[in-house]
């Protein structure tokens, strides 16, 4: 008799075996989300339903290592050290905007929800008085 290929081997199963493994390697998302009156703009290997109800998980998060680029972004050093400990992030369905399955990997950004300004993290000297 046959063996019954399990959960494991089935390609479409999204969380399990080595063919899921290696498609996930090669592909990359852009996922736009709103938090705390910012949108995220994160780019990952892994994203699904997650088992937690009204929630999609993005695991593997990918950021330009250390001394890569010339020009260093504060808000991907923001989201960086923010996020370093993370193995999956837990997102409510209702915040997320945007998933883009991309072809290379682009800078993370927080902006500000309202206008879509990039967040400006260091402080800025005030305009002058005239």
């Amino acid at each position: 008799m046959p063996a019954i290929p399990g959960p494991a081997t089935t390609p479409c199963d999204v969380s399990r075996g080595s063919y899921n493994r290696r498609m996930r390697k090669t592909k990359l998302y852009k996922v736009s989300f709103l938090s705390q009156g910012k949108s995220i703009e994160l780019y990952a290997r892994h994203v699904a339903s997650s088992h937690l109800w009204g929630f999609t998980e993005v695991g593997e998060l990918v950021f330009d290592t250390p001394g890569e680029a010339l020009v260093v972004d504060p808000s991907e050093e923001r989201l960086r050290e923010e996020f370093k400990d993370t193995t999956m992030l837990h997102v409510p369905m209702h915040a997320i905007v945007r998933i883009e399955e991309v072809a290379r990997r682009g800078v993370a950004a927080i902006r500000d929800a309202a206008s879509g300004d990039k967040i400006m993290p260091f402080p800025l000297a005030p305009p002058r008085a005239k």
